[in-house]
């Protein structure tokens, strides 16, 4: 009998297992991860960016949670030895008609603490000469890291701490008892007092297993990266953000610095045909079945039927998404960018067709699972680890 089964190797779940040993060290816990890596999703996909909490509604806890996050995942990196830089963001408005979403992303970092400066274009160009815009907006704050990395440092204090981590572990079912929750493998039944699931792109499954209708579908969004050729790593300097679409939940394509010294353009937003839909030609009949079954699915692509072909069309022709880069950074060119992998955002999507901002949690008496877990969820996975041990400990 283990006291806690977590089921998801991602950085959210390895936060978690980590967090629990932490306050109750001696615990029986065991991670199981689907894969046969950590990270194998999300967490090693991303764009590899510890965000400052732009963009988020004050109070909410994505706000929270990131803000907190970039701070503590900083210190985490620092502590484990771990490479990461503070290169700041800049937030590029190109043409007046931008200038008031800009505005009101300002005043949203200053009601969340964050620090940010307001830039002329003159001050832009004197920043970035390669970027071109009418105004923009530098957080100082916005870093770069590998996440992979930070779950392997996670990896090593569990175990260090006792814990046992086991991949290749897909879970079969879930049954909930009274004294304990039951897990069944492809090896094993296993028992436990209490289960945390943080299982990303197949939150809702594990959910549904115990005979919940959590209220929402998981829909995958592919994100397509470029990555510019080696003789354009020096292009820009700082992390390159549009203005962002306030209708999506996406932030637009980026250019990012990374931490080995590329720079990715990227992403765009496709809804995948597959839950872990990597490539274009990517197709369950389950997984996309399930989502047009879904009543939330339908009503939201009837709803985003102009953004959804636009994202379509530059997924089809790099031309088109050349053009998105060109708004901000004009002098790159088609020869500029190379094939990078893409990566799958798992997103919630609620009955009335609503792309779930924030984050979301379905409890019952011995288990808690994390059903949405947005973006910047590597940012924020200590302090949602943290969140998710006060609500488990509040319990006993």
């Amino acid at each position: 009998m283990y006291d806690r089964i977590v089921i998801g190797g991602g950085i959210v779940g390895l936060a978690t297992a980590r967090e629990l040993l932490d306050r109750e060290p001696g615990q029986r816990l065991l991670v199981l991860e689907k894969e046969p890596e950590l990270g194998a999703h999300q967490t090693g996909h991303n764009s590899g960016v510890i965000h400052a909490g732009v963009y988020y509604a004050p109070n909410s806890l994505k706000a929270r949670f990131c803000i907190a996050g970039n701070t503590a995942t900083k210190a985490f990196c620092t502590a484990h030895d771990i490479a990461f830089d503070t290169p700041g963001k800049l937030l590029v408005a190109t043409a007046a008609a931008e200038r008031a979403g800009l505005e009101a992303l300002f005043d949203r970092m200053g009601a969340n603490g964050i620090e940010r400066h307001w830039l002329d274009a003159d001050e832009l160009a004197e920043r970035e000469p390669a970027v071109h815009g009418v105004a923009a907006i530098h957080v100082p704050s916005s870093g770069i890291v590998d996440y992979r990395a930070l779950c392997h440092a996670m990896a090593a204090d569990i175990e260090a701490a006792g814990g046992e981590i086991r991949c290749n572990a897909p879970v079969r079912t879930l049954q909930e008892y009274a004294s304990e929750v039951v897990v069944e493998t492809d090896a094993d039944t296993l028992h436990a007092r209490q289960l945390v699931a943080c299982a990303g792109l197949m939150a809702d499954r594990l959910i549904r297993m115990l005979d919940i209708e959590p209220g929402f579908v998981i829909c995958p969004f592919r994100g397509e990266y470029y990555r510019l050729r080696e003789s354009r790593h020096d292009l820009v300097r700082h992390l390159i953000y549009p203005v962002p679409d306030p209708a999506m939940p996406f932030l637009g394509v980026h250019l990012t610095p990374m931490i080995d010294g590329s720079i990715t353009v990227g992403p765009n937003a496709v809804l995948a045909t597959a839950r872990e839909g990597y490539r274009g030609r990517d197709f369950s009949a389950r997984d996309a079945g399930e989502m047009l079954a879904f009543t939330g699915v339908r009503r939201m692509l009837a709803r985003h039927v102009r953004p959804g072909l636009h994202e379509l069309r530059n997924a089809l022709s790099k031309r088109a998404y050349l053009a998105r880069i060109q708004r901000y950074c004009p002098q790159l060119e088609l020869d500029d960018l190379e094939a990078h992998p893409a990566g799958v955002r798992a997103q919630a999507v609620a009955r009335d067709g609503t792309l779930i901002g924030d984050f979301q949690f379905v409890d019952t008496p011995r288990t808690l699972h994390v059903g949405n877990a947005p973006s910047p969820a590597a940012t924020s996975a200590l302090p949602i680890a943290a969140h998710i041990v006060d609500r488990l400990l509040a319990r006993d």
